[in-house]
């Protein structure tokens, strides 16, 4: 039997149609929201004791699985020799949605079930090698950290930020704006959260709290139905575990690097730091942030 220990993390799809992005010069661009929604289509499965593994959607960047037994599962995720990404499975039976980000390589994935303290026990796997579209569509599908669906209000909303933005870099301004100066930070959370905590979207638009795994996942959702890819960064901004987001537009490229906007071009978007409420002393300047995953 493998035995390991598992460290704990932080705290093809259906489209719809859409108007044709207007590009005169003047016109706004479109901004209704689009869902790409994950489908489980069987068409290839592995199964295994206590496990539905669903990788029919490879080149759109995600893996579908559902756990039907008991206990707590983990299941982790690694890309030829990188460092695995690690995730909390439910026991629901229900198919939850994992991305690829690492991009086209060999993946492996497998499932574990503790037996005691910190201790997992191999339960079932699988490894499957990934070709994708392209570099952009891990980050416009919802998956398990960034989790919503067509009725999520935070979509519907991402359009009401983004009505009559001239183009993806000023929904990307919308957006931003409306988050950091919007949503307050929870300090009671942070101090309290459990390290399987994962986000609910509606919960932090409609309270207008959140901790930055929140605000995060928040901008990321509705930046990406609004087709503008953005990565969802977990890593450390000094000695703190800590999440913010990278954003992908032609104009600018993938936006990271330090904390910056100068009118056109932004760098490093952490609506966390921006929103203030006395965290500049955690956060720094920006230089020292250390990206390790990313979703």
């Amino acid at each position: 039997m493998l035995v390991l220990a598992i460290a704990l993390t932080v705290g093809c799809a259906k489209e719809k149609k859409t108007k044709k992005v207007l590009e005169t010069e003047g016109t706004s661009r479109d901004s209704n929201p689009v869902v790409l929604v994950p489908q489980a289509d069987g068409t290839l499965v592995f199964e295994g004791t206590a496990s539905v593994i669903d990788a029919s959607h490879l080149e759109d960047g995600y893996v579908m699985v559902k756990y039907t037994g008991d206990g707590r599962i983990k299941m982790q995720i690694t890309h030829d020799d990188q460092e695995p990404y690690t995730y909390d499975l439910p026991t629901s039976g229900v198919f939850q949605t994992f991305p690829l980000t690492s991009g086209d390589g060999h993946y492996t994935l497998n499932i574990y079930r503790n037996i005691s303290g910190d201790q997992y026990a191999f339960v079932d796997g699988a490894s499957f090698d990934v070709h994708l579209k392209n570099e952009f569509t891990p980050f416009l599908h919802p998956s398990q950290y960034v989790d919503y669906t067509e009725e999520t209000e935070a979509v519907a909303f991402s359009e009401v930020l983004a009505q009559g933005a001239s183009d993806d870099l000023d929904v990307v301004k919308r957006i931003y704006n409306y988050v950091v100066n919007n949503i307050e930070y929870d300090t009671d959370k942070a101090e309290n959260v459990s390290s399987s905590y994962l986000p609910d979207l509606d919960d932090t638009l409609n309270t207008k709290h959140g901790i930055c795994f929140d605000y995060a996942a928040l901008m990321t959702a509705m930046l990406r139905v609004q087709r503008i890819p953005a990565r969802l960064v977990i890593g450390y901004a000094g000695k703190d575990y800590h999440a913010w987001i990278s954003v992908y537009t032609e104009e600018t490229g993938w936006i990271d690097g330090i904390i910056q906007f100068d009118g056109k071009n932004w760098v490093l978007m952490d609506p966390t730091y921006a929103a203030g409420r006395g965290l500049a002393d955690y956060i720094g300047d920006g230089s020292n942030y250390n990206a390790l995953f990313y979703y």
